[in-house]
């Protein structure tokens, strides 16, 4: 009986953590845009610059390394790799900063009431409006490629993203949370992640893995990136793997929330 009262109590603080976190949304979005906009605030080209230096990456690398794999289809080629490389980006960026995330906020931590998920909502945003500024400059090039990126991206594009957005919220949550406890992460993520990207087929395609292809379908980051560049060259919707995804997605949220609620009282004695 009590540890029935438990559950219902921890799932309902979870709910009602999501539906504060809902209403203080302007504020935590603000903040997040006011980040966004200082980043490049003496800038000529602003937040194009976010997709510039992708654009630039991808032109070098795809010369590289369509040349290194010989590749046939060079035109593929480019927006595969392109896909493939803005989303990592993202990914690869969020989840870099999750270590350090509440040791930035540490002055707020311990002289304001505010409950630690705004900091993880608003470090969601900030990564998010730098996607969508950097993705769509991206797309827009691609689509000297392939022509039906954004049509695919518009009828079909709405499942891969929305996973992709959820899981780019509470997986790093997770990682702040264990950051807080254990500093050790802060050298340990970017090593895995320089491994899981060397390992993942962005540079190249899975089936170049050869007797290595298992490591890419127990790979958490590739599995939330193939289904959108899939869905975006392919014009079809992987919809096995997307609704099972989006319920994966959902209890890692949950599960994400209820560790952040558990944790808040710690928190301000750990950073």
């Amino acid at each position: 009986m009590s540890s029935n009262s438990s559950d219902s109590s921890s799932r309902l603080s979870a709910r009602n953590t999501l539906k504060d976190a809902w209403l203080s949304r302007r504020v935590w979005w603000f903040t997040a845009t006011s980040r966004t906009q200082a980043r490049f605030v003496r800038t000529s080209l602003g937040s194009f610059w976010l997709g510039l230096s992708n654009l630039f990456s991808i032109a070098v690398l795809a010369a590289v390394y369509g040349t290194v794999f010989k590749v046939q289809n060079f035109t593929v080629y480019v927006v595969y790799l392109g896909l493939g490389l803005v989303v990592w980006n993202t990914l690869s960026s969020a989840i870099s900063g999750a270590p350090n995330l509440f040791e930035q906020s540490r002055t707020h931590l311990h002289n304001i009431n505010l409950h630690p998920i705004f900091f993880t909502l608003e470090e969601w945003s900030f990564q998010l409006q730098t996607f969508l500024q950097s993705f769509i400059l991206v797309l827009f090039a691609l689509s000297f490629f392939q022509h039906n990126l954004f049509l695919n991206l518009l009828i079909f594009g709405w499942l891969p993203l929305l996973n992709f957005c959820i899981f780019l919220y509470w997986f790093p949550v997770l990682i702040c949370l264990l950051g807080a406890r254990f500093r050790d992460l802060y050298q340990l993520v970017p090593i895995v992640l320089q491994l899981v990207f060397l390992l993942s087929p962005i540079l190249y395609q899975k089936k170049n893995l050869g007797a290595m292809s298992w490591t890419a379908n127990i790979n958490p980051l590739y599995r939330i990136l193939s289904p959108i560049r899939h869905t975006l060259m392919s014009g079809q919707v992987q919809w096995g793997v997307g609704l099972f995804l989006l319920i994966f997605n959902i209890c890692g949220v949950w599960f994400a929330i209820f560790l952040l609620n558990r944790e808040r009282r710690h928190l301000p004695f750990l950073v």
